[in-house]
């Protein structure tokens, strides 16, 4: 989340009144993460979160994300739901930009990861996978190797000694992961959330409550999945490798849906090409985020250590 886009107040309460959400109390920016602009939105009828989407995201591609949260949640996947305005539309423009409200899912997430709640996170991603699997229709993972190799040759230009140095020992290991990553029918594939970080997965108190942001989810193996999650979850200080953690996410996970033998021997270099997946948006948006925008730039030198970790590692965890 981020807030590239500031809003009038007038102009969100003339947009506000296309919807029957109550009149308008407040409203706050979210400056966490690095895509879309989002606000918290206060009404007399509750909180609710507005998106305008911005970036990378293609309007074409926002039904199917919308309509992949409302089917999840028909097969009880605690996720957020869009709004439907009075006039039965969901998506909508404002400030120029696509638009959608969501409703606001309670808890918060958590800032002390433990193995028990790794081991929920395991078992909610397995149970969003098989509830993704009769949500029918496709999208193609726009972040994969093919895309990896997009966005690493837009990163290629500027940037100090560090980032100079980062982009020579990322292209070697681009080029071994996708060396070596599986083909198309090589491993289970389904709808994936894709983007399963911490701030992504919501606790009220020990209890997992839900989980939000579903605008990089896609179409792609399961086990990638897991091997984000892995990435996201099982490093301490954002370098030391924690395999309790990874042991816990894993063994949760297989209480809903067991991997094949398949899965768990692509692991390893799964959890390489999701470091790489994320090195690589991060260093875009260190190298590219505008001047004055309110966002939380993240460091990418972080997902090198992550990288490199899983490189020299036969199996997870």
């Amino acid at each position: 989340m981020a807030v590239y886009t500031e809003l009038d107040e007038e102009v969100l309460r003339d947009f506000l009144s296309l919807y029957a959400i109550g009149d308008l109390h407040s409203f706050v920016g979210i400056a966490e993460g690095v895509e879309n602009s989002n606000f918290l939105l206060k009404t007399t009828q509750g909180r609710f979160i507005l998106t305008l989407f911005e970036k990378r995201m293609n309007p074409q591609e926002l039904p199917w994300f919308l309509g992949l949260m409302g089917h999840l949640a028909q097969h009880d996947i605690a996720c957020p739901q869009p709004v439907m305005a009075r006039d039965g539309r969901v998506l909508r423009q404002l400030a120029g930009k696509p638009a959608v409200i969501v409703s606001f899912l309670e808890g918060h997430a958590r800032e002390e990861i433990t193995p028990a709640a790794c081991a929920q996170v395991g078992q909610a991603l397995a149970r969003l996978h098989k509830a993704g699997q009769s949500y029918e229709a496709e999208r193609p993972n726009a972040l994969g190797p093919q895309g990896w190799q997009s966005v690493f040759a837009s990163c290629t230009d500027g940037g100090d000694e560090a980032v100079a140095a980062l982009i020579t020992e990322t292209k070697e290991a681009l080029a071994a992961v996708i060396k070596a990553w599986p083909e198309a029918n090589d491993l289970p594939r389904g709808q994936i959330h894709a983007d399963l970080f911490v701030d992504n997965v919501f606790f009220e108190g020990e209890t997992l409550s839900g989980i939000i942001d579903f605008y990089f989810a896609c179409t792609d193996f399961l086990a990638y999945d897991l091997a984000i999650c892995v990435n996201a979850w099982c490093f301490k200080a954002e370098q030391d490798y924690q395999p309790d953690r990874a042991a816990a996410l894993l063994q949760g996970y297989e209480q809903i849906r067991s991997l094949s033998d398949a899965e768990r021997a692509a692991l390893p270099v799964l959890c390489q090409g999701a470091a790489l997946r994320f090195l690589l948006t991060r260093l875009y948006d260190w190298v590219h985020t505008p001047a004055g925008a309110l966002v939380t730039r993240k460091d990418p030198w972080a997902y090198q250590r992550r990288l490199n970790h899983f490189q020299k590692v036969p199996h997870v965890p």
